[in-house]
């Protein structure tokens, strides 16, 4: 169901489609996660130690912050095109947020803070090791580089290659080279 929730969306996603995908007839659905809401909130949380794991270890390995990020974004990369039509599952899962399906929204934006809470402390770490000067602003330079993955999966949705996307990357990380300071 994850793979249906992360190709379509949440309001794209059909009964029909989760429940051919589990295997399982409605009522059996029913009684396993009560609404389709709950079963994308579970599949959320799987997306987040499968898929989003990989990004989550691609940042806290590396030595340096520069080669942190960069893993990050090579993981998001071969994430966001790993299924058709592209893209990641936290930031395309609900697009239009139509009045009814706004607990989804907000469980899927509670999925992205953790994304970038773990980008600000990777940051925070690459500043006490001396990547970059004690005066970086951590919260803008956090923002500016979730806000890369999210580029990262809207290029991948509108057919982007590898390469594209890789050089989209290159480019992003010469931010480091000017590093944005509070005043």
């Amino acid at each position: 169901m994850m793979e249906v929730f992360w190709i379509r969306g949440y309001e794209g996603a059909q009964l029909s489609d989760l429940t051919a995908a589990a295997g399982i007839n409605p009522p059996s659905f029913y009684a396993a996660f009560g609404s389709k809401e709950a079963a994308f909130c579970e599949a959320v949380d799987h997306y987040l130690v499968t898929v989003g794991e990989g990004s989550r270890l691609a940042l806290e390995t590396p030595p340096t912050l520069r080669q942190a990020l960069r893993n990050m974004f090579l993981t998001s990369i071969e994430a966001a095109l790993a299924h058709q039509p592209g893209g990641c599952m936290l930031i395309l899962g609900v697009v239009n947020c139509l009045p009814g399906n706004e607990q989804a929204r907000l469980y899927l934006k509670q999925a992205r803070h953790k994304i970038v809470e773990a980008i600000t402390a990777r940051i925070e770490r690459g500043r006490h090791d001396g990547d970059i000067p004690a005066e970086t602003d951590i919260g803008q330079m956090a923002a500016f580089f979730y806000g890369i993955t999210q580029a990262i999966s809207l290029q991948a949705r509108d057919g982007s290659s590898r390469e594209e996307l890789i050089a989209m990357i290159d480019f992003a990380l010469r931010a480091l080279d000017t590093v944005v300071v509070t005043g």
